[in-house]
């Protein structure tokens, strides 16, 4: 069952997903932007530009803009020569657009359809937190999520864990251990291995 929340809780979550992502992009070494991640289709670079990307899209999507309307405006390279500084503009205007009062009561126009702001805010916070983990795991960084984040995304997630694989987003669930962390048990679910995230082994 998703997390019960009010809007300060959310929006702290929120910041601080936003926070731990753009303190590993800061500590990205200049020969790691090439590197691979546990998202096999992505670099380090690549994964950052996903992220950058979805973040553009936040103060346009809760200023009532459809997806048909902002069309390709963010499609192409968006970090340009600056990774570290594209990513921390779109974060920061990001962020503020859902700070906004009573932005999370708007309703906003999705790729899947209508949905509260409010549980954007909460897929745009799941979905850093993971890939928070996939970037630090790429440079060699201190993977640990927040305990609190962890559990968050886990509780998001597991309702809808049978349609995972099968919306074709994430790879099949890898089994872990039954007295597994929410950390483990969350990456299990969105197809990673904690154990052997390149499947080395």
């Amino acid at each position: 069952m998703a997390t019960h929340l009010d809007d300060q809780d959310l929006l702290a979550l929120h910041a601080g997903a936003l926070d731990h992502f753009g303190r590993l992009v800061r500590a990205v070494p200049d020969d790691r932007w090439q590197a691979r991640t546990p998202c096999t289709d992505w670099t380090v670079r690549q994964l950052v530009g996903h992220l950058t990307y979805e973040q553009l899209w936040v103060p346009d999507l809760l200023a009532g803009a459809t997806v048909a309307e902002v069309g390709d405006r963010y499609d192409g390279d968006v970090l340009g020569d600056d990774p570290v500084a594209a990513w921390t503009a779109a974060a920061d205007a990001a962020r503020a657009a859902f700070a906004e009062p009573g932005a999370l009561r708007r309703t906003v126009h999705l790729s899947y359809g209508r949905r509260r702001a409010a549980g954007y805010c909460r897929e745009m916070t799941v979905d850093a937190i993971v890939h928070g983990w996939d970037l630090a795991t790429g440079i060699g960084a201190d993977a640990r999520m927040d305990p609190a984040a962890a559990s968050f995304a886990l509780a998001e997630i597991a309702p809808q864990a049978g349609a995972l694989s099968a919306s074709g987003l994430f790879a099949d669930a890898v089994p872990v251990p039954a007295d597994a962390d929410p950390q483990d048990r969350l990456l299990g679910l969105v197809g990673r291995d904690p154990a052997d995230p390149f499947g080395e082994n």
